[in-house]
């Protein structure tokens, strides 16, 4: 599966406004309210708030990947949210995240939470790409240049 296939072009929030890791969490829940994905916010926001006391996922290099498995998740979905100025995330090399997606899915299947945790990690390693999310001004002009470059992953993978 393909990040593509879960995360929506409606999906992305470009700028985030929030100025906390609390209130950015609850900004990128507030994304997937409309699509009926998850059936309890306040469930799934205490489930990612769990997990982020367990470990930061503020990965580094200005990304943030907070997420959880939930029942209250009827299917899985990826929010993106693109914040210029940076919040402060307790990120693991102590820099602002400025780039975050979150994912949420059912506990029924933990193998594609990991699969996409980490096809997540891996097309966000790229310096160039993180460089060219920060200088989307739309959500389309973001969905367009994940889908881009996951193509492109696609490709050299085969």
């Amino acid at each position: 599966m393909k990040l593509i296939d879960i995360l929506k072009q409606e999906y992305i929030k470009i700028p985030l406004f929030s100025t906390s890791k609390e209130e950015v969490v609850r900004e990128l829940i507030d994304i997937l309210t409309p699509f009926s994905i998850y059936e309890n916010h306040d469930l799934v926001y205490s489930a990612i708030m769990a997990r982020e006391a367990i470990m930061t996922t503020g990965v580094g290099k200005g990304v943030a990947i907070p997420h959880c498995k939930k029942n209250e998740c009827k299917e899985f979905a990826i929010a993106l949210g693109i914040h210029p100025q940076g919040v402060d995330y307790q990120s693991i090399d102590g820099k602002p995240a400025q780039i975050f997606f979150l994912l949420i899915g059912p506990e029924t299947n933990p193998g594609m939470h990991i699969r996409l945790l980490s096809r997540i990690s891996r097309l966000i390693s790229k310096d160039m790409l993180r460089e060219k999310l920060l200088s989307c001004s739309s959500a389309s002009e973001a969905y367009h240049l994940i889908k881009t470059e996951e193509e492109k992953y696609f490709e050299i993978a085969s």
